[in-house]
């Protein structure tokens, strides 16, 4: 082929990748997706066509096409600037989206993963789809009983929503199958405490004080539970301990803490914030 055939096919390419772009702010993404097709037909190496069509399959949800072709315009520019932005653009905008698709197509070609159900969960709750995530959850937790992590992250998105009963359950599986879990016990306390089962919560924070007897976390916890209790003096020792551990940080959850209305009024509190 001649330079001069080269160049003409190149500026042919060059019109469909334009009509591909006004096709695809049209909407019209079937049909750009034939027009960017025929542009890198004429002129393979054509970064900026493979781009567009890769915009074009991310819009379409054809995830793993839109990879390849943005993958495609680096290989062909790996000095381009424009094309390193466009695969972050992908990856920061659509990768999550694509992680679910993944999943689910995982799931699609064997139901009984475990696996795939439980980060397809973790995904649709970091995705804010806490139904889907649930569900999903529960179903990794009965392909294996055996595995308590599926349990803890069901349980901590009901302890959200603050369906603590429905995360008590899930919580005691936890600790039946890992009893040195350090932050099931202290889960499990937290929503004890929130039931009003304060002697199950007190039992459930000294086995996490066993484990971990300096936790901040749990020595606040722990000082809340005994003020709704009605046990100011061991709530007031307890909060002294996580005062000394990040005195600001407790400072600020004080501030906005109900639990201690019962000892606010005595001195020793206030001698302990000072």
């Amino acid at each position: 082929m001649s330079s001069r055939d080269k160049k003409d096919f190149v500026a042919l390419s060059d019109q469909h990748n334009a009509r591909g772009i006004e096709l695809a702010d049209r909407g019209w993404f079937d049909e750009a997706v034939k027009e960017f097709q025929k542009a890198i037909e004429l002129d393979p190496k054509s970064a900026h066509a493979h781009d567009n069509l890769a915009t074009v399959f991310s819009e379409k949800k054809l995830f793993r096409d839109a990879l390849n072709e943005h993958l495609t315009a680096l290989k062909l520019e790996p000095d381009s600037a424009n094309a390193h932005y466009n695969l972050a653009c992908f990856l920061a905008g659509r990768a999550h989206e694509m992680a679910i698709e993944e999943y689910k197509e995982a799931i699609d070609l064997d139901p009984d993963y475990p696996d795939a159900h439980l980060n397809l969960g973790m995904a649709y709750a970091d995705h804010g789809r806490l139904d889907e995530a649930k569900s999903e959850l529960r179903i990794a937790s009965e392909l294996d009983p055996t595995d308590a992590f599926p349990r803890h992250e069901l349980a901590a998105l009901l302890m959200d929503e603050g369906d603590y009963r429905a995360a008590i359950a899930q919580l005691k599986e936890v600790v039946r199958i890992e009893p040195d879990n350090f932050e099931a016990n202290l889960d499990l306390g937290i929503c004890y405490a929130q039931k009003g089962f304060y002697e199950e919560a007190e039992r459930a924070y000294e086995r996490a004080r066993k484990l971990q007897p300096d936790d901040l976390l749990l020595n606040y916890n722990a000082a809340a539970l005994y003020a709704l209790w009605g046990r100011p003096e061991r709530s007031l020792e307890l909060l002294a301990a996580a005062l000394g551990k990040d005195a600001a940080k407790v400072r600020d959850w004080l501030s906005m803490d109900r639990m201690f209305e019962s000892i606010r009024s005595r001195p020793e509190f206030t001698t302990l914030l000072a």
